[in-house]
């Protein structure tokens, strides 16, 4: 390390396993346990403990946290949500830029995944102010590990959408994906999406994570037509994360291939329909694509 240099941050000087040192005048971002409130690292909890302010999701769910670790915050706790963030950014830069130490927190997991937190981060950097982290539970990291999918490559998609034609936007884009997909889900919506799935992807892995770190916790696995039936047959409560198996990537199958394939199916006697699911069912291919080339093909043909 440079001597010197002024961009150095607050642990300069720690060795790895050293405690933390952590500096006043930035936002700290801390992760909170997810469900086991023993899951509440100690570094995180010192931060708490000496920040001038801790801006919450919901200030009782994070008294309960502090409660359970026999603390006490040194002051009272602010809050901050999806719908004062906004607002509330304002204040948290003011607080950052008169040296304050501000301690963001979410109702479980990291502030900003799916959770407020987001929006006031981006803000006190662009006001050219610090931001640090106090990393920890992420529920869907906590699925994802334990899932057995591949984990090299995923992709996280948030919540799933409510309205049907946003829902149908989003598993179309999922046909072709090759990336681990995660999501979150309500217990009242999950039976609809897995069913909605299984009639597109029915032999597609899945798994379903319930209650993760909690007494409850519930771990289901298997191909997404087991899946679904499965969860249908019972009554779903708690929190979801859902992590669907990606596609096995192909070869790209040329128009060229395609077509001599339709042309031999037709040749064979067989209708354009039946043709056309013949030959998605033996090179893999989109059965939207190869049909569109089996009617311009037709169309040709009769020009």
């Amino acid at each position: 390390m440079l001597v010197g240099m002024s961009t150095v941050g607050p642990n300069e000087g720690m060795r790895e396993g050293d405690g933390p040192t952590i500096a006043p005048g930035q936002l700290v971002v801390v992760a909170t346990p997810i469900g086991n409130l023993g899951d509440l690292s100690a570094r995180a909890l010192e931060v708490l403990l000496s920040a001038d302010v801790v801006y919450c999701e919901d200030t009782r769910r994070s008294r309960t946290l502090f409660s359970a670790h026999g603390a006490t915050p040194r002051r009272r706790l602010q809050t901050l949500h999806e719908h004062n963030e906004n607002a509330t950014s304002v204040e948290v830069i003011e607080r950052v830029a008169r040296g304050e130490l501000v301690a963001l927190v979410s109702d479980a997991g990291t502030p900003g995944i799916s959770d407020p937190g987001a929006r006031v981060v981006a803000a006190v950097l662009d006001a050219g102010l610090r931001v640090s982290t106090v990393p920890g539970p992420s529920a869907l990291i906590a699925a994802l590990s334990i899932s057995g999918l591949a984990t090299e490559r995923f992709v996280m998609e948030g919540f799933m959408a409510r309205k049907p034609g946003e829902r149908a936007a989003t598993y179309e884009s999922w046909r072709h994906e090759g990336r681990t997909v995660v999501f979150y889900e309500s217990p009242q919506r999950l039976t609809t999406t897995l069913d909605e799935l299984a009639q597109l992807f029915p032999s597609r892995r899945v798994v379903v994570a319930r209650e993760l770190t909690k007494v409850h916790e519930e771990v289901v696995r298997g191909t997404l037509a087991q899946v679904a039936t499965t969860m249908r047959a019972r009554e779903v409560l708690g929190e979801i994360v859902v992590v669907l198996d990606g596609v096995a990537e192909r070869a790209r199958v040329s128009d060229e291939v395609v077509a001599a394939a339709l042309d031999e199916s037709l040749a064979r006697g067989l209708t354009l329909r039946d043709a056309v699911a013949l030959v998605v069912a033996e090179l893999g291919v989109s059965h939207r694509e190869t049909y569109a080339l089996a009617l311009r093909r037709r169309a040709e043909g009769a020009s």
